[in-house]
């Protein structure tokens, strides 16, 4: 790829992980390989700060909220979930779903307070492709006439209709769809078919290798991990050497499962992670499993572990078949989680945009869903096959041996790495090309 179709302003904000980890994926593209915060870049007005603050404020509070009894599920709806609900796709309805009153105030508030326009005017200095992951930007960038195109890379499997613009049909933004789901999503909310283009989701490329060795590598031993009485691997041993060469060799000497559970950005379900150790217990003992549990940046959340480990007497798992990631800023945490997934077998999480890392063959096992955005994505994950719902925590103990011994997380693992697209990264950067291209005439 030539140099001038790698420089790309690649813009995020600090929303959670899922906007900021799929930015990271893209910054081999980004001018000076470097992501932008549109929410904290130098200089930023005043008052833009401003509401971006109040904004992420209220996202983490109620997402923390939510799991309040009763009360906690009506405020997150209400504050939270309106913007981004996803509406049933079935039965389809006839005509094109009109703009929400939450969109209309969020173009109300670029046109009131002037958000965002500070921020297009200088990346306007050099309008080389602006490929953002959170549709606000986008908004804005056409709004205030950028002069560059504009690329928007969706999230999730399905979207509301908080994604598309005001009046899509007259719209320039172009779409990186991760699904065909989300390609028929925008199509009903008006976006011409022409502005849409189906890439998948970005994923860290360096965990593929070349022509996917090394994710290929990577499944294979997991696999003998993850099926040692070859339930799976014996009922579909031509699966398996269609798309991974051979079937996995038994280990010389048994291995443990290695159970990553990671929390979202906001801190929410930290509790969670006390009941899956808690309950996986017995089997690390027996060393059968060892288990990993991922803070991210949110250091509160590390120390609330290891004082829950400590005065519950688990201590002395804690470094060996226990660890606990924490990192001091998203970079360094991004980096570390894709280090730590690079030696997982299974992923506990709720089932945020870390579902599409089920394409890497890790099979995921899906914590109780938050907001709309994450309810679509379970449903994809059991429609493809390559996550599983958890079911009691406390003695998970029982349920995720069964599962490795019936070869239940194997197939997972496999139904992810051949349904869902690994190289939307590389699909992207094609895109920027194409898009620098067609400005260019």
């Amino acid at each position: 790829m030539a140099q001038r179709t790698k420089k790309a302003w690649v813009v995020a904000v600090d929303m959670g992980y899922g906007h900021q980890r799929a930015a990271s994926a893209l910054r081999r593209f980004a001018f000076k390989g470097r992501v932008v915060n549109a929410d904290s870049y130098p200089g930023i007005p005043a008052m833009d700060k401003l509401l971006w603050k109040e904004i992420r404020t209220l996202y983490e509070i109620i997402s923390r909220f939510k799991k309040v009894p009763v009360i906690g599920d009506f405020v997150f709806s209400l504050f939270i979930d309106q913007f981004q609900e996803i509406k049933e796709f079935y039965p389809k309805t006839q005509g094109i779903e009109p703009a929400t009153l939450q969109l209309r105030q969020i173009y109300r508030m670029l046109q009131e307070r002037d958000w965002g326009k500070h921020f297009i005017a200088l990346l306007n200095k050099n309008p080389i492709p602006l490929v953002t992951t959170f549709s606000v930007i986008a908004f804005m960038a056409e709004h205030w006439g950028y002069k560059g195109p504009i690329l928007l890379v969706e999230t999730d499997s399905d979207i509301a209709r908080a994604w598309a613009p005001l009046h899509p049909a007259k719209s320039s933004i172009v779409y990186c769809a991760p699904t065909e789901r989300v390609v028929e999503r925008l199509k009903s909310y008006g976006v011409l078919a022409s502005k849409i283009f189906l890439t998948g989701f970005p994923l860290p490329e360096h965990l593929l290798g070349k022509g996917f060795s090394a994710v290929k590598r990577s499944l294979s031993q997991r696999l003998s991990r993850l099926d040692p009485e070859r339930a799976y691997l014996s009922k579909y041993s031509d699966t398996v050497k269609r798309y991974l060469g051979a079937v996995p060799p038994l280990p010389k000497k048994p291995a443990p499962c290695r159970v990553t559970f990671a929390v979202g950005g906001a801190g929410a379900q930290q509790a969670l992670g006390m009941e899956i150790l808690q309950g996986m217990v017995p089997l690390l003992e027996r060393k059968a499993f060892e288990l990993t549990l991922v803070a991210g940046t949110r250091k509160e959340v590390a120390e609330y572990w290891k004082k829950t480990i400590a005065e519950r007497g688990l201590a002395k798992f804690l470094g060996k078949s226990v660890r606990i990631m924490h990192a001091l800023t998203k970079e360094k945490a991004f980096l570390q989680f894709e280090d730590t997934l690079a030696k997982t077998d299974i992923l506990w999480t709720k089932p945020s945009e870390l579902s599409f890392y089920a394409g890497f063959g890790i099979p995921i096992v899906i914590a109780p869903p938050i907001g709309s955005q994450e309810i679509q994505n379970r449903k994809w994950l059991l429609y493809v096959g390559a996550g599983l719902d958890q079911l009691s925590p406390k003695i998970c103990y029982q349920w995720l041996g069964d599962f490795v011994r019936k070869g239940v997380v194997a197939e997972a693992a496999m139904q992810g790495f051949i349904e869902i697209e690994k190289e939307g990264a590389k699909n992207i950067g094609t895109m920027i090309a194409q898009a620098l291209r067609k400005h260019e005439q």
